[in-house]
């Protein structure tokens, strides 16, 4: 590093971020700030950047950043030299106007290049541009990325002078900018940069730390302030002492790394501490013990090697007092009354049946278009019986009645004090209850589960009955939405169609082999009498594009999956297989000369002006090598669509290689467009047979280059 290259460190001192949001204002602060000193040239393009963000501050480290940028060179394009010059050479008026407009004049004519602006030749001008220096570039920096932070919220605040208001997420009250050791004189916010800042707002050893250095910053803050700045140390402490408070108690945290992120953005010197509740509380369902003590605490649950919830939690302090039990014992205290809540709730809820809370389910509204949960209800009780039938179970058998009873009851949840407190126990809450009324473990375990897959990677229903609930509700959700034209647009999806649509998407290729996917939407628009229209045609797709972008994840090419995704294939659980026979495929040596023609085959069937059948009159065969390959594929087709029948795609696609050398002569030999109609129509027809029998597993020419 040369003398003039040092690192650089800013900082902002605000009052408490919001916990949610710091983690991306942190890196959101450094990632545009050293970017912007990078593009103009006063950090090097691989220059080391180190975010820190803790309650009270953001702040950048970027290694090697340079006093002044180097000087460029420009050439800058003035106007095409038919304008810029007369017939004699002379400059124009509009040459010097446009040489006065970027600083220059006459003068430098004799000194301006010509070269060619595609087809006209231009004037340039050769121009050396002086670097930024570091405190106009780290100005320019700072805006910048005071400008495009992520803020929730933005708040108005009152400088000291009582007269100017402030934006931003929360007061700021100091501003950090070194240069090595040397203050960079920039503002932002109301503040003038020194090196000044604070430390923990309690254990700090001074009041105020004086900042030697960027190269000291993250040791100060650690020693003196208290502080561990970067996010991501202080969010490995908490992990390290998570971790080794449970094991000393022979238990372990619950996972969850939405909670860790939130309580490492919460303190600035974490102090990982254990404390227990009553044991009495352990029969309230641990879901809602686990939910109310994360969302309204903050605490981590412990749980045993079974992964039963135990009594004991752990709380992360932000101070570390000599003697610890007063933090315990009020954090003790604190969770006994959510608790109590919890437990009242449950109790209250067992009073009375799921059954009896069905009614209520009229009384609330669920889509103006589209009537209450009640109604809701009734649509997903008929998708679920049409879906049931077409697994077999149909009316008097026991698939159908408990599919039936368990899309009765499954949103009788909604109703209850738990779920209103607590909406991310929908579903679940209803297991617990429908146990309680004494229903079976098969339609207590639907109702749980009808709201699965919830998220990516998410587990499926337990079982048939939760399978067909599961499908029916998200089939009535995007049927009905689209039925009404409520489809999502750019990110915005409020009604959260694409997860929907991904999850009808795992439940058909992962467990439901047979269904087919037109037959299920076709089934579920009755449901809706006169509220909507048939939105298969855009459904459908929609829901492609989620299985395309699901198996590109998986690792298959955008080639394979549109080659199988192209024919639109029902059965979703095939399409695994189908994509396998496809890679199998193209590395036959075959593969490439049978794509190319089965592409040249369908623009050819698409120019044709009559209709085409694949029907073929021998009597018309006249050339050997249409007749040659008409035999071939009478062969070829018949043992491929064997194959095809019984699920062996890839022995299908293996068999129309042997096609190669018939098909290479048919081009080779023979006129398709004869100039006598009948020979015409009848290879026209020989092509269309060919093609349907290349293209029952995929479209192939999809994988023509």
């Amino acid at each position: 590093m040369t003398a003039d290259h040092k690192n650089l460190l800013v900082e902002l001192f605000v009052e408490e971020l919001p916990p949610k949001a710091l983690k991306k204002l942190g890196e959101a602060f450094a990632a545009v700030l050293a970017d912007s000193l990078k593009s103009q040239g006063l950090a090097a393009p691989d220059a080391a950047v180190t975010a820190y963000a803790s309650p009270r501050r953001l702040a950048v480290q970027v290694a090697g950043v340079a006093a002044k940028a180097a000087d460029r060179a420009v050439q800058q394009k003035l106007m095409p030299v038919a304008v810029a010059l007369t017939a004699e050479g002379q400059p124009t008026p509009a040459l010097l106007k446009k040489l006065a407009a970027v600083g220059a004049d006459a003068a430098v004519v004799p000194q301006l290049k010509r070269a060619m602006d595609g087809k006209a030749e231009a004037l340039f001008l050769d121009s050396i541009v002086a670097g930024a220096t570091l405190a106009e570039g780290l100005q320019k920096a700072l805006d910048e990325s005071l400008a495009k932070l992520p803020i929730p919220k933005v708040m108005t605040y009152q400088l000291a002078d009582g007269w100017s208001d402030v934006k931003f997420v929360r007061p700021a009250h100091g501003l950090v900018a070194l240069h090595g050791t040397a203050v960079l004189p920039v503002q932002a916010l109301g503040l003038t940069a020194g090196r000044t800042t604070r430390g923990h707002r309690f254990e700090a050893s001074v009041p105020e730390l004086s900042i030697e250095s960027a190269d000291s910053y993250a040791a100060q803050l650690r020693e003196q302030g208290a502080v561990i700045a970067s996010f991501a140390e202080r969010r490995a402490e908490i992990l390290r002492q998570l971790g080794e408070a449970a094991a000393q108690q022979g238990l372990k945290p619950i996972e969850d790394e939405a909670l860790l992120d939130e309580v490492t953005a919460l303190v600035e010197r974490p102090n990982v501490l254990s404390c227990q509740f009553e044991t009495e509380f352990l029969a309230v369902p641990q879901e809602c013990l686990i939910l109310t003590m994360k969302a309204n605490q903050k605490y981590f649950p412990l749980l045993d090697a079974a992964g039963k919830l135990t009594h004991k939690f752990l709380v992360v302090s932000n101070i570390r007092p000599a003697d610890a039990s007063a933090v315990t014992g009020g954090n003790e205290r604190v969770v006994r009354p959510r608790l109590s809540d919890a437990k009242f709730f449950f109790d209250q809820d067992r009073k009375k049946r799921l059954a009896e809370r069905v009614p209520g389910l009229a009384k609330v509204v669920y889509h103006g278009k589209l009537g209450t949960q009640g109604e809701r209800v009734e649509r997903v009780r008929a998708i679920a019986k049409a879906i049931a039938e077409q697994l077999g179970g149909g009316a008097g058998s026991d698939l159908g009645a408990q599919v039936d009873q368990a899309a009765q009851l499954a949103k009788a949840d909604l109703l209850t004090d738990m779920v209103g407190e607590f909406p991310e126990l929908q579903g679940i809450m209803g297991g617990y209850y429908a146990r309680h009324d004494g229903l079976s473990e098969a339609v207590a375990d639907a109702i749980e589960d009808h709201y699965k897959p919830r998220f990516a990677g998410d587990e499926l229903p337990r079982n048939e009955v939760g399978l067909v609930v599961a499908l029916a509700d998200k089939l009535e959700t995007l049927v009905g939405l689209f039925g009404i034209g409520q489809l999502p647009t750019g990110d915005k999806d409020p009604f959260a169609l694409r997860r929907h649509a991904l999850g009808v998407v795992r439940m058909l290729s992962e467990r439901a082999g047979t269904l087919e996917l037109s037959r299920l939407l076709k089934a579920a628009v009755p449901a809706f009498g006169g509220l909507i229209r048939d939105p298969s045609e855009a459904l459908a797709p929609f829901i492609y594009e989620r299985l395309s972008g699901s198996l590109r994840e998986q690792g298959y090419s955008a080639q394979e999956v549109d080659a199988v995704l192209a024919l639109n294939p029902q059965r979703l659980a095939d399409v695994g297989a189908r994509l396998q026979a496809v890679r199998a495929f193209a590395a036959l040596p075959e593969a490439a000369a049978l794509a190319a023609a089965n592409k040249r085959i369908g623009n050819i069937l698409k120019k044709s002006e009559e209709p085409v059948q694949a029907q073929i009159n021998d009597a018309l065969l006249a050339e050997p090598a249409e007749q040659h390959l008409a035999g071939a594929l009478k062969i070829t087709a018949q043992v491929a669509d064997a194959l095809f029948h019984n699920g062996e795609y890839a022995a299908s696609l293996r068999e129309l290689a042997a096609l190669r050398g018939p098909v290479d002569a048919f081009f080779d030999g023979v006129m398709v467009n004869a100039e006598d109609p009948a020979l015409r129509a009848n290879r026209l027809g020989l092509l269309k047979s060919l093609h349907e029998a290349m293209n029952r597993v995929a479209d192939l020419s999809r994988l023509a280059s």
